[in-house]
């Protein structure tokens, strides 16, 4: 059963194809918007990836990446093909084109609509890698002689001042490790014997938080060594008073941001969708109205679907060949 049929005089088939040249090139300016959104945010990622646990969340940009990159193949002969839909002999050349072009199109459409489905599915994963990230993060945050961790107290640095935070949920994570290393540490001292010693497992523990943390919008000087030692600073509660340090952690921050990022691009993404949709409803419409289309009825009235069956026997139709290519290799019973 034919679906969505429409009629096509001559004059509307030309309105069809200068209307599809035009919104070809919108939604080829699109797709390049499309790889552009992938691509910051591909970018953002990188940037912090030595506090993410795992790789994930790349999975969303990288689909844009792809998605906007097919689709400005697919957009470019969108605008050949209502070029020449009108020059009866040119167009039959194209014919034999249409059906997989129209499929490889309808594929790359719905991976677009997938990945502003992907970016709200990865939030959770995004917590996740987050939480053991920064945790890890803080861990061998004193590692700067290690390899493969000697830029992570940068790192760790630049995204607690860039985002105001400290710490992983808060700044007493910083009192559950030694972020110092030894090296930087005289053990000759009766503190640090002291601190070592009564240590379960011999580390050097403190109260306080690498300078990152401080607040430079406090109007008192930062106070990031004995935080919790009210007789170390004058006038100074740490129960009751405002500390001069971020308070935020850096998880909380991280997510807002990357969420807030996601969400735009979604936003985005999903308007080059409707567009890219239009595109493929404007090609089905012209390709099937121009079937029956020959040099001695060039101007007749033609009728023009989306649809030859209705969807479940479409879907079906267009993957066949490629679980035809999957079954090659079965052998068969006996």
């Amino acid at each position: 059963m034919v679906y969505k049929p429409m009629k096509f005089p001559f004059e509307k088939r030309v309105k069809l194809a200068q209307g599809l040249w035009m919104l070809s090139w919108v939604a080829t300016l699109a797709a390049v918007f499309t790889f552009t959104l992938g691509c910051i945010l591909k970018t953002e990622i990188r940037k912090r990836e030595q506090v993410m646990a795992n790789s994930d969340i790349n999975i969303v940009p990288n689909t844009l990446i792809v998605v906007g990159l097919v689709s400005m193949g697919i957009n470019y002969f969108a605008g050949r093909i209502s070029q020449d839909a009108l020059d009866v002999g040119r167009f039959p050349s194209w014919k034999k084109f249409l059906k997989p072009y129209f499929g490889i199109s309808c594929f790359f459409t719905v991976l677009m609509l997938l990945s502003v489905v992907l970016s709200f599915v990865m939030r959770f994963s995004l917590s996740s890698s987050l939480r053991i990230g920064l945790k890890n993060g803080i861990r061998f945050y004193k590692d700067t002689d290690t390899p493969g961790r000697c830029f992570l107290k940068q790192s760790v640095d630049r995204v607690q001042m860039d985002f105001r935070c400290c710490g992983n949920n808060d700044h007493k994570d910083w009192f559950e490790v030694q972020w110092i290393s030894n090296r930087f540490l005289d053990f000759n001292s009766e503190e640090v014997k002291r601190r070592v010693k009564n240590n379960i497992e011999g580390r050097y523990l403190m109260d306080a938080v690498p300078f990152s943390c401080c607040n430079p919008a406090s109007p008192r000087p930062c106070i990031q060594n004995q935080l919790t030692n009210n007789s170390a600073h004058y006038n100074y509660e740490y129960k009751t008073e405002e500390l001069n340090i971020y308070s935020r952690g850096c998880r909380e921050a991280l997510l807002s941001y990357y969420g807030n990022l996601m969400t735009t691009i979604s936003a985005g993404v999903l308007s080059v969708f409707l567009i890219q949709g239009s595109v493929l409803v404007s090609v089905r419409y012209l390709q099937t109205s121009m079937e029956s289309v020959t040099a001695s009825n060039a101007e007749s009235t033609t009728e023009g679907y989306l649809l030859e069956k209705d969807l479940k026997e479409t879907v079906k139709e267009y993957l066949k060949p490629v679980l035809t290519l999957f079954m090659l290799n079965e052998v068969d019973e006996g």
